[in-house]
């Protein structure tokens, strides 16, 4: 019998390298941030939604946390206001947070849901305010050491599961707009804004997600930026810390985001290549992977198991 050149053959190995990883991460949660350039590339949304969807027909359980700023800051400038940062944080008026809410929910929310229902009626929106899903306080950061007013931006105090893993529970994709209901300031219906990459750190704490993925426009934390482009493909939460400090303020938010999840029961945290097509795919089921992972310290002699 004459033997056939399979030219799928490729496709086949390619899953049976998935294999073990399909098996460690069936039935657990991912919270993956979506922003960057894989925001605003119509090829690489497309790209970033089919992911999602394979993780969910992979049995793995995805949420998306997503911010939106260039698109706030382009209807800001329609609308004739201001984008202001301090701290590498928007001052957030209350004009300009009806903006926030207008663009995060009506539109951002809107349009990745779309995606992602493309492929079945998967995926549903809300945001932090929706059954108090996230609550913060005023956030007040620090400039040359002292504290400023960049009006309503919050800091995260509390997470509510509950409506997420109803959906989780029901096979659904929750895709979560990074606004916060007020704690206990301003009044009923007063909101903030909240950092995505924060916000999704918090919720991947909360929910005892097996991994925080943050897609970004770089290739991950570099070695000795800028006289480097060498890319560190893993390193402890302490390792981290020590680094922070030095990060550009851009990259800041990530990694604490990241440095909070591990040391609070998120396995493993990755900073990824949103421009690189499929990269979530690329990160989690092949072995090479991509990006930066952190992952908690290693326990000491002595501490509890």
């Amino acid at each position: 019998m004459s033997t056939r050149k399979h030219t799928a053959l490729p496709k086949a190995q390619t899953l049976v390298e998935a294999l073990p990883w399909l098996t460690r991460h069936r039935g657990r949660t991912v919270v993956i941030k979506f922003g960057g350039n894989a925001m605003v590339d119509d090829a690489l949304k497309a790209a970033f939604a089919q992911d999602v969807v394979f993780l969910h027909h992979a049995g793995l359980r995805p949420v998306v946390v997503h911010g939106g700023g260039p698109q706030i800051s382009a209807q800001l400038d329609k609308q004739g206001l201001v984008s202001e940062f301090k701290a590498g944080l928007r001052v957030t008026t209350p004009e300009a947070m009806d903006v926030v809410r207008m663009v995060l929910a009506g539109r951002v929310q809107r349009e990745i849901v779309g995606l992602l229902n493309e492929h079945g009626p998967l995926a549903v929106g809300l945001t932090g305010e929706d059954a108090h899903t996230i609550t913060a306080t005023r956030h007040r950061p620090l400039v040359d050491g002292e504290p400023v007013d960049i009006g309503q931006v919050g800091e995260v105090t509390r997470i509510d599961t509950g409506a997420v893993q109803a959906l989780l529970a029901d096979g659904r994709i929750p895709v979560i707009s990074s606004i916060a209901r007020s704690q206990n300031e301003g009044g009923p219906g007063h909101v903030y804004n909240v950092n995505a990459d924060t916000a999704a750190a918090a919720l991947a704490a909360a929910l005892g997600a097996e991994t925080l993925m943050v897609l970004t426009d770089v290739e991950g934390l570099y070695e000795d930026w800028p006289h480097s482009d060498e890319v560190i493909s893993r390193l402890t939460a302490s390792q981290l810390e020590k680094l922070i400090p030095e990060l550009s303020s851009g990259m800041v938010p990530k990694m604490r985001g990241c440095l909070h999840a591990v040391r609070n029961g998120v396995r493993t945290a990755r900073v990824i290549d949103g421009r690189v097509p499929h990269s979530i795919l690329l990160e989690i089921f092949t072995d090479d992977g991509i990006g930066t992972m952190v992952v908690p310290d290693e326990p000491t002699e002595g501490d509890p198991a």
